[in-house]
This record gives structure tokens, C-alpha cells and sequence, in this order.
């Protein structure tokens, strides 16, 4: 299924049913008062955010969304039941524009809902204008149509997780062993020009952002375009990779952390895991030796090599509790 990340549908609100002209019955004395029923308001259009960034893909084909027509007044007083709402189903992120109005909505949060349609009001019925000047009452209102409008739906992905380092640290190569995304693998740097996404179970989002340089708050390399994405991330998973004889974990790990500074935006604030890669490459005195010098920064200190299944499914795990709480 291919990614859709832009659609444009109509949707109308139910409109709101008839009231109705209706009298009682009674032994010997027919028409004996007004017994016509208010109608009933017809459903409103929401939509509601959803953890499924393919969603908007089966909307596609789907080019109208309608919420049901409220029902007519009764008789005996009866009034007529509302119409049913209509919910659509959106992904996290999703800028909802009503092209008719300019009304703009977005969906941040899991299970947002936001009504973007009012259902019509529903009609009177005769028992309404029952009065002591106007006993027998013969008049009724028709309901009120509901809304309906164009609306066009960008999706501006908020992944739960971003995961950010330099160049060749391993995202893409995390990504697909974590998600099953196919996201592109070189060994030289920028081989990620846009964001790849993967899905944790639970339907966590994942973002492999573009890899950062020194100089990308001022624009080098891909620093705009990772930066840009970064900002719309929950939780950052700074990749660290081993095996770099010619440069401590430590100066790798306060490059990345330099220009998420000079960038500012809120970007140091975020929650930040360190995850050490490709751990395969050195042996376990290594390891610990880069833990501890981390600690220092960062008490929360993963590690995995994209090669050991066991310790995927492990990071896998937590990183699904983690963004769960």
C-alpha cells in the first residue's frame, strides 16, 4: 500500500428532521388536541486521531462521508430520534482544512476527536405552538439541513521517536531491524535525505531523521531538513555508535547535543535515550567503558547490535514500555 500523506474529501452533516402536525384520539371526541412531536437533530461530522499512518491510503478512493438525517416528529408526542454522527478516522498529525471557511484543526494528541460539521436542528411539531390563544395549532417547522463542506487533510507526521546522530550511526539500519521499514542502508553519509518511518507494535511511530553534522544549526549538510523534523518528534533516541577508534563516544555524543542548542526550539527539553550501536564491532570492556562515560550526560543508556535478534526484540520491548508511559 503506498503512503498517502494528503487528501480531499466532502462531508455533510445530517439534516434535521420535519416536525410534524398530529392530534390525539380519544373516545368520542377525535382531534382533541395537538400530539405532533419535535423531529429529531440530525448527526455531526467528526474526526477523530488515530495511531495509523496508513489510513489516509484506504480514505483514498473514498470521496464523501455523510452523518445520518435526524427522524420526523411522531405522533403522540412523540419526538424523532437524532440522526447518528459520522466519525473519520485520521492519523496523528493530521492538518484538517475546511476550503470553504478556512477552519483549520489539527490532531495532536492519540484519540483527539473534533467535530468539524453541525448537524440541522430538528423541526416543531404542532404540540409546540400549543397556546392558550392557539388551542388547536396548525402550523410545524421543517428541520434545518446540516453542514457540508470540502475539507483537505495534510498529514504532518508526529513520530513518538526520532532517531538522531551523525552520519552512519545506524538508524536506518535500527529502523529496519525494529520496524521491517526498507529503509535505504550505505555505508556513506546522507544515504537518508527524507525521514523513513517504521511502526513499533502498538503502532509507536518511528522516524529515522536525516543524519546531522557539525555546522547543521547554521544550515551544513542536511541540517535544516533534520532539524525541521526533528522538532516534531516526542522523545529522541540518540544513536552512538562504537568502533570509532578515532573518536571518543563522548565527543560524538556532544556534537549532536551542540547543535540541538544552538538550534534551540524546545529541542534539548525533549526526552533523550542513548542507544549505543553496533556493539558487535568491540568487545564488552568496550561496552562498559562507554556507558560509563555517557552516564555522565545520560542516565538512560540502551545498547543493541542490529545482528543479534535477541537484544532487537529486547530493545523492541523497551522502547514499546517507554513510549507507552
Amino acid at each position: 500500500m503506498a503512503f498517502i500523506d494528503e487528501i480531499i474529501f466532502h462531508a455533510k452533516a445530517g439534516n434535521g428532521g420535519d416536525g410534524v402536525v398530529r392530534w390525539r384520539h380519544e373516545r368520542a371526541k377525535e382531534f382533541s388536541g395537538a400530539a405532533g412531536g419535535n423531529a429529531g437533530p440530525g448527526g455531526d461530522v467528526y474526526v477523530k486521531a488515530v495511531r495509523d499512518i496508513n489510513i489516509l491510503a484506504r480514505h483514498k478512493k473514498v470521496k464523501n462521508f455523510e452523518a445520518r438525517d435526524g427522524q420526523d416528529g411522531q405522533n403522540s408526542s412523540r419526538h424523532g430520534r437524532a440522526g447518528d454522527d459520522f466519525t473519520i478516522e485520521l492519523p496523528i498529525g493530521s492538518v484538517i482544512t475546511n476550503t470553504q471557511s478556512g477552519r483549520v484543526i489539527e490532531l495532536l494528541e492519540d484519540g483527539q476527536i473534533s467535530k468539524i460539521l453541525h448537524g440541522g436542528r430538528g423541526g416543531l411539531g404542532n404540540e409546540h405552538f400549543k397556546a392558550s390563544t392557539n388551542v388547536k395549532p396548525e402550523q410545524s417547522t421543517a428541520g434545518i439541513f446540516g453542514e457540508e463542506a470540502d475539507f483537505k487533510v495534510e498529514l504532518n507526521l508526529i513520530a513518538d521517536a526520532g532517531l538522531i546522530g551523525l552520519p552512519n550511526a545506524g538508524k536506518s539500519s535500527l529502523l529496519n531491524a525494529l520496524t521491517n521499514a526498507n529503509a535505504k542502508v550505505a555505508s556513506y553519509a546522507f544515504t537518508t535525505l527524507d525521514p523513513n518511518l517504521g511502526v513499533l507494535p502498538g503502532g509507536y511511530i518511528l522516524a529515522d531523521i536525516p543524519g546531522l553534522i557539525e555546522g547543521a544549526s547554521d544550515g551544513k549538510g542536511l541540517g535544516h531538513k533534520f532539524l525541521k523534523h526533528v522538532k516534531r518528534t516526542k522523545i529522541l533516541l540518540h544513536l552512538v555508535p562504537l568502533g570509532l577508534d578515532e573518536v571518543s563516544v563522548v565527543d560524538v555524543y556532544k556534537t549532536v547535543r551542540k547543535e540541538l542548542e544552538k538550534y534551540g526550539n524546545g529541542l534539548t527539553e525533549k526526552r533523550e535515550v542513548i542507544i549505543l550501536t553496533k556493539t558487535d564491532l568491540v568487545d564488552e570492556k568496550t561496552v562498559k567503558d562507554a556507558r560509563k562515560k555517557l552516564s555522565k550526560y545520560n542516565k538512560d543508556i540502551l545498547e543493541v547490535n542490529v545482528l543479534d535478534d535477541k537484544l532487537i526484540k529486547k530493545l523492541s520491548e523497551d522502547l514499546t514500555k517507554l513510549l507507552a508511559r
